[in-house]
């Protein structure tokens, strides 16, 4: 396995040291001339429009967000103009929280309170960070299937249910998908790699400087592939 490395930033705080094609970039919402330099624009909540803007403009590949999620044929009508290898989405996600619900239908003389979400996911966040109950897995996977070539995630791995939830994305989509945290400022990117099976990571320029955690990534990558090699 082969680790890559992109910085994730905002258009408004661009690092000096990195190479712009190793770079994606949230969109500020103003043309810049220089966009086609970018490894990639993200649109959080703009429109198809904007996306056509960009992708005209030269900018190699977009990732659409919430537009996309409001209205699959944005999608499908980006990748039918500008073809798949140019179109991604941009996948802000969170655990899918446990609601508790009143079940009779087992037996009729009493009511027990059971979980309307048994197992483990991820939901699709807004770009205001609203909840929006829709399994992040399964949207990506609807979208790949509409000719996206990729899909950037932003979620936190907490605990072993996200290491396992992203492991399975992983398995599902391999390449096709870059990771990166939501709001952890201190995530273990070992573990992201050693038991997630992430093999790009996207990260905020504040991330990407911190030399200590790359190398511990690095670590677990060489880790993973000698015990690839063994078996």
């Amino acid at each position: 396995m082969s680790l890559q490395v992109r910085c994730l930033a905002e258009c408004g705080d661009l690092p000096l040291a990195v190479d712009p094609a190793d770079t994606f970039l949230f969109d500020g919402g103003r043309f810049n001339a220089d966009a086609a330099a970018w490894g990639g624009v993200v649109l959080r909540a703009e429109d198809e429009r904007r996306a056509v803007m960009l992708l005209e403009a030269g900018v190699g590949k977009v990732f659409v967000g919430e537009a996309a999620l409001r209205d699959a044929g944005v999608v499908e009508r980006l990748v039918a103009r500008f073809g798949g290898e140019r179109v991604g989405v941009y996948v802000p996600a969170r655990r899918i929280e446990v609601g508790w619900s009143f079940d009779t239908t087992s037996n009729a003389d009493f009511s027990v309170v059971t979980p309307s979400q048994c197992e483990p996911g991820w939901e699709i966040l807004r770009a205001d960070r609203s909840r929006t109950g829709v399994r992040a897995h399964w949207w990506i996977a609807e979208m790949m299937k509409r000719g996206v070539a990729a899909a950037l995630v932003q979620v936190d791995l907490r605990d072993d249910a996200d290491l396992n939830l992203c492991a399975g994305l992983m398995e599902d989509f391999g390449a096709r998908i870059w990771l990166g945290p939501l709001e952890d400022a201190e995530p273990e990117l070992g573990d992201w790699i050693a038991y997630g099976h992430v093999s790009q990571l996207v990260l905020a320029p504040a991330l990407s400087a911190k030399q200590e955690l790359l190398r511990a990534a690095m670590s677990a990558e060489s880790d993973v592939a000698g015990i690839s090699e063994a078996a």
